[in-house]
């Protein structure tokens, strides 16, 4: 069935993936969630024509094998529903798979614009299974700082693009517990991923896994 009523309400979802859902592509992770939200029975709105899609937009594609705390969904609904977090959040992980987890859901003004144009930066947490002693890694960290330029080159499609990466990292400390904290550039200013980092820093032969845990939006 075909829905052509128009936007009556928009929802925000914050959720986070781990687990398995760490290897979910970002075209899966929409089709997870237009399942859950069937199953939990919300009136979501789709679009129009012959091959209809759920009207719902994951603001920031995460690598793979990435878990994250701050992801975010919007959903468009053809009818609207009363908000009660504790109890719709409940609702949705019910029928959620393992390792989706949902830490805000919040109603939109119908007038704001996509997220996705307004989300600049990412923090990640990067964990070293390997031991790194860190020393060693502020060394990385301060070699890395200190660089004018990273150039890298990308050939997709047969054509090949030089890119630099240094104005995409925004910056990067060693916390409390010796995980290395990246600040990247995301979205319309450019890209930049946690395995790009670590192979420019020259720890790529250590193992260690990242997860995202803020991201930056430009004021409403």
């Amino acid at each position: 069935m075909t829905h052509v009523s128009p936007v009556v309400q928009r929802l925000r979802i914050t959720f986070g993936k781990s687990g398995p859902l760490k290897y979910t592509s970002n075209l899966d992770m929409a089709k997870i969630w237009e399942r859950v939200l069937r199953r939990a029975g919300l009136p979501i709105l789709y679009t129009r024509g012959f091959n209809t899609r759920p009207r719902i937009q994951l603001a920031m594609p995460l690598p793979l094998g990435i878990t994250s705390e701050c992801e975010i969904l919007d959903i468009a609904l053809r009818e609207s529903i009363e908000i009660d977090a504790a109890m719709l959040t409940a609702s949705l992980l019910r029928v959620a798979p393992h390792g989706l987890s949902i830490h805000a859901i919040d109603d939109v003004d119908l007038r704001e614009g996509t997220v996705q144009s307004r989300i600049i930066s990412a923090e990640y947490r990067i964990h070293f299974v390997d031991p790194l002693e860190a020393g060693v890694l502020q060394e990385r960290i301060a070699d890395i700082l200190l660089r004018k330029t990273i150039v890298v080159e990308k050939v997709r499609k047969r054509k090949r693009s030089v890119m630099d990466l240094r104005p995409l990292i925004i910056g990067l400390r060693i916390d409390e517990t010796g995980d290395l904290i990246a600040h990247l550039s995301v979205g319309e200013r450019g890209n930049m991923r946690p395995d790009q980092l670590i192979e420019a820093m020259g720890l790529a032969d250590y193992h260690h896994h990242a997860h995202r845990f803020k991201l930056h939006l430009l004021p409403k």
